[in-house]
């Protein structure tokens, strides 16, 4: 595989810039794909994405466009679209990206009509791409700002892997290498949920006890779910499982902890999905996942807990007393 100079990034939200900016430190050429007019000519302009990441200066090496066509020719396509659209825009990346180009998967979910993982999906569309996933525990704007951080990148392709690192690695976004795909894409869907748990504690003012409690139980249903899809306990104790579950967990900067805080503050869901500018990938991973546990018998208390609040019209007093209520048992 050729040396990876030039970056294409499909997707211009926060992550997808903080990524660009960081490729473009890195010393490559980068070219933002976005939707929105607004982040297209400000990013080529101003050099800055004031829609998703207002306030920070992104490179001169980091442009924009809303054509595939200019994304033909990268060394590296790094798909960061939230998880629900991966399929549809994939079906027509597909006819403008050869298939010797290497695509990076940075959404982080499950597709709800399919409950399949973002590779499988990219694999079904795009059989002969290589693939590789980029998780960890990052705040876009952190990784914008040049404040040190840590991901992981998986891929079956060892050389392809170490080709992503070379790329785009520096003293102050450390990539770490794996082999394990399923435990990266497993760390980084299940993490939103459990986010949004932590954010009710939070907003229910349950304290750190329970907080703390939380996350390390989370933790369990995240690795019991890693191993029926075959992810390794390592990966799932590392920077895409851990690592990734203890930052969304910490800051209502994320997303998903954002939406739980405001539920259990006793906010309405349709008032707060309501005009979204941004996506709490959680909320859609929720109603998949506990149907994944239902028909498969996971057991996994906490997303179906968010489930019954998020869909099912459960109020937060009663999940979080169901749960308190589960008999005793052992911890392992």
């Amino acid at each position: 595989m050729a040396k990876i100079k030039n970056i294409g990034i499909i997707g211009g939200g926060a992550w997808g810039t903080a990524l660009a900016a960081a490729s473009a430190r890195a010393g490559c050429n980068v070219m933002i794909c976005a939707r929105e007019d607004d982040v297209i000519n400000g990013i080529n302009k101003f050099h800055e994405n004031k829609m998703f990441l207002e306030g920070i200066k992104l490179p001169d090496s980091v442009k924009a466009t809303d054509s595939f066509d200019d994304l033909a020719h990268m060394d590296a396509v790094f798909m960061v679209t939230p998880a629900q659209f991966v399929r549809p825009t994939a079906n027509v990346m597909k006819d403008y990206i050869s298939a010797k180009v290497p695509i990076v998967l940075c959404s982080k979910g499950i597709e709800q009509s399919t409950g399949m993982l973002m590779t499988e999906v990219m694999a079904e569309i795009m059989p002969k791409n290589p693939l590789a996933v980029l998780s960890g525990p990052t705040f876009a704007s952190e990784v914008a700002k040049n404040y040190p951080s840590a991901v992981t990148i998986a891929s079956k392709y060892q050389k392809f892997s170490q080709d992503i690192a070379d790329a785009i690695g520096q003293p102050n976004f450390r990539p770490y290498l794996s082999r394990d795909i399923a435990g990266a894409e497993v760390g980084g869907a299940v993490k939103n949920v459990l986010a949004i748990a932590c954010g009710i504690v939070e907003g229910r003012g349950l304290g750190k006890n329970a907080h703390a409690a939380l996350i390390t139980r989370g933790l369990a249903e995240m690795m019991r779910f890693g191993h029926t899809r075959g992810a390794d306990k390592e990966t799932m104790m590392g920077l895409c499982g851990l690592g990734d579950l203890m930052l969304t967990c910490s800051s209502t900067q994320s997303r998903n902890m954002a939406l739980g805080f405001a539920l259990g503050q006793g906010e309405k869901l349709e008032d707060l999905m309501k005009d979204r500018k941004t996506v709490a990938e959680g909320y859609h991973t929720t109603s998949i996942l506990a149907r994944i546990i239902e028909e498969e018998e996971i057991d996994m208390p906490i997303v179906k807990a968010v489930n019954d609040i998020l869909y099912k019209g459960k109020n937060v007093k009663d999940a979080i007393e169901s749960l308190l209520s589960r008999p005793f048992r052992d911890e392992i």
